[in-house]
């Protein structure tokens, strides 16, 4: 089976690849659902072209698959040239509309249906081949005997289903909730996440009091008012702004879902005749498009044989490491799964605090060497010509701001340097953590790494995000590595602000 990993921008993207996905998926700017990715615009096709090259065999879809409208049908015609830039080698689309034009333009590229296009049984399946589509992203109510029976019915129809994260509580992604209540449209791909908010419950009964309702009533009683049209939800932000909320025999109308995890039952996805599994993630970061992929990735490696289950399950407990909600398994063994909902914003107790680059080597490291001696040995002759009183005020001011002191680093046998791009606060004399395509896990201690400016060729005490530096550790970092660090505001249990 194809893994297939999210891919919001080109940094994603090489993630995506590096950590074991056969394919990702992209959007392009005003013609994907994820508009608040950041998608891939103006030269970025030279960028994909390169990672194309970097990681042969590995394929690209684009999604083009907002609702489109008649003038933006003529900002995509006006975009093709642009378009052909990139090494696409499908497009996932939900409105048929698009379909001659891209089998025109784009005769090399498959067509790939959109979940949006909610597509749950072999008719339609069978429809949509006619039209030229070579693989269905299923809709993500469909169970796994209705998969089974899709492919009996249509064997050489590639099948797609969602195996990991965030799922909407609307038919296959089309909710009205953000359009309503902020104005912003899923189906043009600015949705606002509204059924993750904070709401309370209210009967809105003319003349309705606490002391009239406050009492306990029976399961009948809650069953009628619930289908009464009198129950509303209130949003915290928006105090005074009501809107109705009806529950039916199988649905509710608006709650907040629990994730998808199948990481556990890859082998039932592939004996219903899945061709491709999906992680969900565009606007994720990347730190969970590597940790996720690279779970995935050695969960299939096991399936088929390439290794050990023990050897994997380190890789697939990670995915508690990384920010989510209550997991599910969605509609495929049963709906009453799907119906469990949660609360809060997806947590993890890591940071992703820097992303590590090339090594830096011979002359480049050695030229970084150089240049902070030579600034060592500047800053002591000031040192020494000062008058002393002077020199004991500096060496006082060293004492109380340590990260004002002028030291260099020296060449360690069995030391690599690396560069490092910081993303949060990293700080010497703690402990931090790598992971890797290659590996699980690495923990250092403060003794086995420092912090060097790139610049200056010293060694520095913190950095973060803006600031170029290098790390200087005691063991081979792979291509690809990430470093984390624990983040100082989780809190076991506890639900954060998600900064909406």
């Amino acid at each position: 089976m194809e893994l297939l990993s999210p891919a919001g921008n080109v940094e994603k993207l090489y993630y995506a690849y590096a950590y074991g996905a056969d394919a990702a998926y992209i959007g392009l700017k005003k013609f994907s659902l994820r508009v608040k990715a950041d998608n891939f615009y103006e030269d970025e096709y030279k960028k994909v072209q390169a990672l194309k090259e970097q990681f042969p065999g590995r394929r690209l879809h684009c999604a083009l698959n907002i609702s489109f409208h008649d003038e933006e049908i003529d900002a995509l015609k006006a975009n093709l040239d642009y378009f052909r830039q990139y090494p696409i080698d499908a497009f996932i689309v939900q409105d048929i509309g698009i379909v001659p034009l891209l089998q025109k333009e784009f005769p090399n590229a498959q067509l790939h249906l959109s979940t949006q296009a909610s597509c749950v049984n072999s008719e339609a399946v069978k429809m949509y081949k006619s039209l030229g589509f070579s693989r269905i992203v299923l809709g993500r109510e469909i169970s796994l005997e209705q998969i089974r029976r899709i492919k009996d019915a249509v064997p050489d129809m590639e099948l797609e289903t969602f195996v990991h994260g965030a799922m909407c509580i609307a038919y296959a992604g089309r909710c009205l909730m953000s359009a309503y209540l902020t104005g912003r449209s899923a189906q043009s791909g600015f949705c606002s996440h509204t059924c993750r908010w904070n709401f309370k419950l209210d009967e809105d009964r003319a003349g309705s009091n606490d002391s009239a309702t406050a009492h306990i009533i029976t399961a009948q009683e809650a069953k009628e008012l619930a289908q009464s049209g009198l129950l509303t939800l209130e949003e915290e932000q928006r105090p005074g702004e009501k809107f109705p909320v009806f529950e039916g025999e199988d649905f509710t109308a608006v709650l907040s879902s629990k994730d998808l995890r199948m990481i556990e039952h890859l082998s039932d996805l592939r004996d219903a005749g899945v061709d491709s599994l999906k992680i969900e993630g565009r606007m994720k970061s990347v730190y969970y498009v590597a940790m996720v992929t690279r779970a995935y990735r050695k969960a299939l490696d096991a399936l088929d044989g390439k290794l050990t289950a023990e050897e994997a399950a380190p890789y697939i407990a990670e995915l508690d490491n990384v920010a989510h909600r209550e997991s599910t398994t969605g509609f495929y063994y049963n709906k009453a799964d799907a119906d469990k909902t949660t609360s809060g914003a997806s947590d993890s107790k890591y940071q992703l605090a820097a992303e590590i680059g090339g090594e830096l080597t011979s002359s480049a490291f050695d030229s970084l060497y150089a240049e902070g001696h030579a600034r060592y040995e500047a800053s002591q002759k000031e040192l020494e010509a000062m008058h002393p009183q002077a020199r004991e005020a500096r060496l006082k001011d060293f004492e109380i701001h340590p990260d004002r002191r002028i030291e260099t680093f020296e060449k360690k046998e069995g030391w690599h340097m690396y560069e490092c791009k910081g993303m949060n606060m990293i700080r010497t004399g703690e402990n931090i953590e790598f992971v890797s395509p290659d590996f699980c896990s690495l923990t250092l201690t403060p003794d086995e790494w420092q912090i060097i400016d790139s610049e200056t060729g010293l060694k520095i005490n913190w950095t973060c995000d803006g600031h170029p530096t290098a790390i200087y550790v005691n063991h081979v970092l792979p291509q690809g590595t990430l470093l984390r660090t624990l983040d100082p505001d989780y809190v076991e249990g506890k639900i954060r602000d998600s900064g909406r």
